[in-house]
């Protein structure tokens, strides 16, 4: 509609500059036109005249018409082209800069737009650019939903959380994606494994924006496990290392002088009691060696390096790993090779805490059943399988034994369930999963009796590609 208006004015002035011209020039023909008639000339050379006259009269009112046409056209052309978003077109005026016409002017004015919009063509194509970094690089998961509940929009940490690629997701509705009870209700809560025990505890946050000038709905789910557990070990290192501290620097003169004190007894043949007393340093000498062990041994998760990063093959590794248990059968179930970019010895004390754990939770069975389990699949005792989709490596660690009463202090640096343990494995396999971009969590199995440890590597995090 716009352009029809536009269209009809411009004829409307094209026309008005042509009758313009005509009536201007009108009284001067008429004056000619008469002289000319009033003159003795013949009647071949008065229509020769005024025929003259007439054509420059109406060829200089067309030529009028013309150059304003023109001038219109070359304004549409370069509007259009700023339109279409071609900006390097540009109207060229007669002294190059200075308006000396409108119609320099219309040039300039047009240049100036042309360079603004190119200006802000290339500010929101950097922003855009800018916003899909920051999208990629942060660790909270984003989600764009339009009024009809579609996804339109996922970020890489969203793709992570529910698990699939972005072009698997985009287009499904919010009920299929189990994300539709967060489109209502309170805009801000915290929640409890949404998408699965194994995710922790996300704080969900809603808003609405608009997009091609319809609004739509943004979810954001920030993950606090993580942040909780960074909070707790830096807590437990700081502990650590003022009890290592402290304890170590009573523990030290503590054992030297029950040593000595020992060394002084042996010498005094007749001293009364002398064997009750030696036995008694020595037990004080043997707690005193075992509590500072004890101490090293919580040390190092207050000093466990950054990984260092090189290339290995996982399958000779996990092989490795399970040639070392000979209490018990531990079988690789998974012959797929796969080189990891990554600190090859922090994975590997990740394996053997993990196939420990496992080994030693089958143990705990009672004889009978374990007998009977050694009878029926003596080689499947404890198993290790792994398996890399969706830009990630996840590894199973699998045991029959009795499986887990509780899972919420498992990873506690202290906490153990076993009569001889530290208490510093678990803690010690997930401070260098998350140090490796993953994850490390134990879950009872579903399909028949036994804990499962699952870690999950990222792909992109560890460099990995599947072995040739």
């Amino acid at each position: 509609m716009a352009f029809a208006l536009s269209t009809s004015r411009s004829r409307n002035l094209e026309q008005s500059v042509l009758m313009l011209a005509l009536l201007a020039g009108l009284p001067a023909i008429i004056v000619l036109i008469a002289l000319t008639w009033g003159q003795a000339y013949t009647f071949e050379v008065r229509w020769t005249v005024i025929t003259v006259i007439a054509v420059v009269w109406l060829g200089a009112a067309a030529i009028a018409k013309q150059l304003v046409a023109r001038t219109l056209l070359l304004a549409a052309n370069l509007l259009g082209a700023l339109r279409e978003g071609d900006y390097s077109i540009r109207g060229t005026t007669i002294k190059g800069g200075t308006p000396d016409s409108a119609t320099d002017l219309i040039m300039l004015e047009i240049n100036a737009l042309g360079d603004t919009l190119q200006r802000q063509r290339a500010e929101a194509v950097e922003s855009t650019a800018l916003l899909q970094s920051v999208m990629g690089a942060i660790d909270v998961a984003v989600f764009a939903f339009d009024m009809t509940e579609h996804l339109v929009l996922v970020n890489p940490a969203g793709e992570r959380l529910l698990g699939r690629k972005a072009e698997a997701l985009t287009g499904r509705q919010a009920s299929e994606l189990r994300l539709a009870p967060y489109l209502t209700g309170e805009p801000r809560r915290v929640l409890d494994h949404p998408f699965g025990h194994e995710r922790g505890r996300l704080e969900m946050r809603r808003s609405t924006f608009r997009r091609d000038g319809r609004p739509h709905h943004l979810i954001v789910f920030a993950d606090l496990s993580r942040a909780l557990r960074e909070e707790e070990q830096q807590a437990w290192q700081r502990i650590v290392r003022v009890l290592s501290h402290e304890i170590n620097n009573s523990l030290t003169p503590i054992k030297s002088i029950a040593h000595s004190i020992r060394r002084i007894i042996a010498r005094e043949t007749s001293l009364p009691r002398g064997a009750e007393i030696q036995e008694a340093l020595s037990l004080i000498e043997t707690r005193s060696g075992s509590l500072g062990r004890f101490l090293r041994a919580y040390a190092q998760l207050a000093r466990l390096p950054k990984p260092e990063r090189r290339p290995f093959e996982l399958l000779p590794l996990v092989r490795r790993i399970a040639e070392l248990e000979d209490r018990l059968p531990v079988t690789v179930s998974t012959e797929t090779n796969v080189t990891l970019n990554a600190d090859a010895d922090q994975l590997e004390q990740l394996l053997i805490n993990l196939v420990r754990n496992a080994v030693d939770a089958a143990l705990t069975v009672p004889a009978p059943a374990a007998s009977a389990v050694a009878a029926v699949a003596p080689a499947t005792a404890v198993a290790i399988e792994w398996t890399v989709a969706d830009g990630t490596l996840r590894m199973h660690v699998l045991d029959q034994g009795p499986g887990l009463p509780e899972t919420s202090n498992l990873f506690v640096p202290f906490f153990t369930t076993k009569p001889s343990g530290s208490g510093i494995g678990l803690a010690l396999s997930r401070q260098i999963a998350e140090a490796h971009g993953g994850t490390l969590t134990l879950e009872n199995r579903a399909d028949t009796r036994g804990c499962r440890a699952v870690l999950t590597l990222p792909i992109a995090d560890c460099g990995m590609r599947i072995a040739d």
